[in-house]
């Protein structure tokens, strides 16, 4: 992996830090030169006044703090004067150490299964995807979004053989589906909750219907007839058979829909049972249907239906996602803002889906935290430390600066308890 060896930084915001940078560096060394001339100063007035060699003390001891000061700020990111002085320039030296206690320390103090996971159950992972989809205009943009990728996803499939292998699964699939209990245990609970009743109801409703159309009694009649001596047809006797039919299987009709116990109904519900005990037990009746089922699946003309579905769902894929059409975009739409709605309203689901993503990410960060610390490692190898050491200064070396300040007072008032302390003791 190629790892960067710069930094995209803040140019306005640097520039206003370095130059702050260089106003509190200069101010440092004209402390340091101001104190080396009252020091200068003061031995020259020394004979003058014994004053001034309490004033020399503080000077000399302010110089030499701000000088030792000042080699430890710059030891800290060069080598003072570019000299090779043992134990200076230690970011630059260290850097290979330093990248490496990064690394550890991120993964061990950072990504700790524990900390990692008090974090994780404090975000609300659900609440922001359902106020997300609930947004008209994202779940807008989501559906656009979805179906740009669908055609290529379409031509992926395709091209990939997955759309063969897809088909052959589901026909094996099928295959291997026992029609038989399958289709005897719907009978029977298709029976046990009466809805057979609805059913005949229906069927004797269309027979009805389909019988005193004009068409229905006319092909009767015809039917009747062909079969009438010629006597009987001279005296039409096919028109008074086929209306003496009709209106016997109507009165006939009405009276099994109107009699809830009308005897007809006992038969129906008796071969509807007796179909669910062949279905269930008799091998040969099994056995037929999976027939049925395996030639009904041979048929080409399945086939063909099966491309034909895909061809057409494709073409009007790929017309929404040109815009030719808005139909499937609003109903995603339409989709997404629903689902968004129902999950904002489901504080049960919302648990579900954040301890599921928490369970889901806790783990995957505990089995790439490793990975996480030698990227870090290898980011901080490779940067350009004078680059770094620059960045660095910019951002914290003003600060550093002001230990220069701090060691030549702290320094001087040192040297000045130590001179009045010697000078006590010589007046004694």
């Amino acid at each position: 992996m190629t790892l960067p060896s710069s930094f995209a930084v803040d140019s306005a915001g640097d520039a206003a830090r370095a130059a702050e940078l260089r106003r509190v560096k200069l101010l440092a060394t004209l402390v340091l030169v101001a104190t080396f001339a009252v020091f200068i100063g003061a031995k020259w007035l020394l004979p003058v006044h014994p004053a001034f060699g309490f004033v020399a003390a503080f000077a000399e001891a302010a110089t030499i703090g701000g000088l030792a000061d000042w080699y430890a700020v710059v030891a800290l990111f060069k080598r003072p004067l570019g000299l090779p002085i043992p134990h200076t320039a230690i970011i630059q030296s260290n850097q290979h150490r330093i990248a490496d206690k990064l690394g550890e320390f991120i993964e061990v103090h950072f990504l700790e299964a524990a900390p990692v996971e008090a974090k994780l159950r404090q975000v609300d992972f659900a609440s922001f995807v359902a106020d997300w989809l609930r947004d008209r205009k994202k779940s807008d943009d989501l559906a656009r979004f979805v179906l740009r990728l669908l055609p290529e996803a379409l031509t992926a499939t395709e091209s990939s053989g997955l759309m063969t292998f897809i088909t052959r699964r589901v026909t094996s699939q099928l295959m291997a589906i026992d029609l038989a209990p399958l289709a005897a245990g719907t009978l029977r609970s298709f029976v046990q909750e009466g809805r057979h009743r609805v059913l005949l109801d229906d069927i004797l409703r269309a027979v009805h219907q389909t019988l005193t159309t004009a068409e229905t009694m006319a092909m009767i009649r015809d039917r009747i007839r062909a079969e009438l001596p010629t006597l009987l047809r001279l005296y039409r006797a096919d028109r008074f058979l086929v209306n003496r039919i009709v209106s016997s299987a109507t009165a006939f009709f009405d009276e099994v829909r109107n009699d809830p116990d009308h005897p007809f109904r006992g038969e129906f519900n008796r071969m509807l049972l007796a179909l669910v005990d062949k279905l269930g037990s008799d091998p040969a009746f099994a056995s037929r249907i999976d027939g049925l089922k395996r030639d009904l699946l041979a048929r080409p003309e399945l086939g063909d239906l099966a491309r034909n579905v895909w061809s057409n769902a494709r073409s009007f894929i790929e017309r929404s996602a040109s815009g030719e059409t808005q139909v499937l975009q609003q109903h995603l739409t339409r989709m997404f803002v629903e689902a968004g709605e129902a999950l904002a309203a489901d504080a049960e689901m919302r648990a579900e889906i954040n301890q599921g993503l928490v369970a889901v990410l806790r783990s995957f960060i505990a089995d790439q935290k490793s990975g996480v610390s030698t990227f870090i490692a290898d980011q901080v190898k490779s940067w350009d430390m004078a680059q770094l050491i620059s960045l660095i200064e910019i951002n914290v070396g003003k600060d550093l600066q002001y230990i220069r300040f701090n060691g030549s007072l702290i320094g001087g008032l040192a040297g000045l308890a130590l001179y009045t302390l010697e000078y006590l003791l010589r007046l004694v």
